[in-house]
């Protein structure tokens, strides 16, 4: 029984492993940075949060055109008061009215159409934070695989000074080489234990940043790919980027409905110079009788209220200045805004361009001379026709090129996110030049 027992437990055990397996392959998985996008999108509380504000938003259109509420009036009027009774008087009466407030003819539209744009703008808003949560995401990822890519680099260059080390301290014990050779091997390396230290935390601090980012845990760990995407493509300088933001950018287009929307509480504002009417039917029941014998009729009223704007200086003057400057005021912030987007794709082309150019001249140019450097030093050093100083130097220069390469080309992805969300739409191939 005890055997059976062990049995049980244990293909129990191998098989809650076995179905944990899948789940903790798909956690190692490399994430790639669509991937991270796609995550970030599903999963944002800050992105989540202004969808909510927007679906809000959109509720309250239907609740701010719709006519008032009619009020029910159960009345008991002219009743004497030395015995309360119903047929003693001829105007005694039980009254049950009902009673309408008819806003003036063009208010409720007014009203709603304000609303609507509000709603309006709160869509763009999402829109927008999507946009800015994707190029974030974007960014951190490129950072987070940045700091992989020197890591790699300090790793590799670090055995290559342990292998530099070896051969002088080697040189050394037979009298080639000198001590002052071994020192500074081993100080360049102390060098870069201490930046492998700093890039380590570094990639944490992105790594948790990128996390934030996703929604997840700050400590879940992040795995990328070791291989990315490494040719920057070209782009245009001209005004086509700045047209298709102005047709696209979802920031542009929710201050255009904030503008609307203050039009129409300015229209509003003119319209309260005019009068809103209230309308009211009340039907009375009468008790008792006629002198004549006959039953007393009921009693049927009809009133109709008109308000009277007597303090407009004081009141609608006042509205109409409030809501004209209100006006003014989401106008200046989309021409500011327009001014901004205007700015953010200059400014992300400068960087790409100045980006593309530094990656490609490190690829092709700096780190293929540099490599050919260190590998003919090496060889002549060990026939002393070098000094160790300028050996180190060289694979120090080399060590530099590389990481700046990683660099240039993260700084070239990140600026060609910054410039999508600029734009808020694909960018466009450049145009062929039909010159040549």
């Amino acid at each position: 029984m005890t055997a059976t027992l062990n049995y049980l437990l244990r293909a129990g055990l191998i098989s809650v492993v076995l179905l944990a397996l899948p789940a903790r392959a798909a956690s190692d998985a490399p994430l790639l940075p669509e991937d991270a996008v796609a995550l970030a999108l599903a999963h944002s509380p800050a992105l989540a949060a202004r969808q909510a504000r927007a679906e809000a938003l959109a509720a309250v259109p239907p609740q701010v055109g719709i006519m008032p509420d009619p009020t029910l009036s159960l009345n008991a009027i002219n009743f004497p008061t030395d015995t309360f009774s119903s047929s003693q008087e001829a105007m005694t009466q039980q009254q049950i009215g009902i009673g309408l407030t008819l806003p003036f003819p063009g208010k409720l539209g007014l009203r709603e159409q304000a609303a609507e744009r509000d709603a309006q703008a709160a869509g763009q808003d999402v829109a927008e934070q999507r946009l800015l949560l994707a190029r974030n995401v974007r960014a951190a990822w490129w950072n987070l695989f940045y700091l992989d890519r020197a890591l790699d680099v300090v790793s590799r260059n670090q055995a290559l000074l342990r292998q530099l080390n070896t051969i002088a301290e080697t040189r050394y014990r037979t009298g080639q080489g000198m001590q002052s050779d071994v020192l500074l091997a081993q100080v360049e390396l102390s060098k870069l234990l201490d930046m492998e230290l700093a890039l380590n935390a570094a990639r944490r601090n992105q790594a948790a940043r990128l996390n934030a980012l996703l929604g997840r845990a700050a400590a879940t760990p992040v795995n990328l790919p070791r291989e990315a995407a490494e040719e920057l493509p070209p782009l245009d300088d001209d005004g086509a980027l700045f047209k298709l933001a102005q047709a696209n950018r979802p920031l542009l287009a929710g201050r255009r409905k904030l503008v609307e929307a203050a039009e129409a509480r300015r229209g509003l504002a003119e319209k309260d110079y005019y009068p809103d009417f209230k309308l009211g039917m009340a039907y009375g029941f009468r008790n008792g009788n006629n002198p004549n014998g006959s039953a007393r009729a009921d009693f049927a009223s009809l009133t109709l209220g008109i308000s009277l704007p007597l303090f407009a200086g004081s009141r609608q003057d006042k509205a109409v200045a409030q809501r004209h400057a209100e006006r003014q005021q989401q106008e200046y912030e989309l021409q500011d805004s327009v001014l901004q987007v205007g700015t953010q794709i200059e400014q992300a082309l400068a960087e790409y361009h100045s980006a593309h150019k530094q990656a490609a001249l490190f690829k092709t140019g700096l780190i293929p001379q540099a490599q050919q450097s260190v590998s003919a030093m090496r060889a002549v050093y060990q026939v002393s026709k070098v000094d160790f100083l300028n050996l180190v130097r060289a694979q120090i220069t080399l060590y530099n090129y590389e990481t700046q390469y990683w660099k240039a080309l993260a700084s070239g992805w990140q600026a060609l996110a910054n410039l999508q969300a600029a734009v808020g739409a694909p960018l466009p191939a450049p145009k062929e030049n039909t010159n040549e």
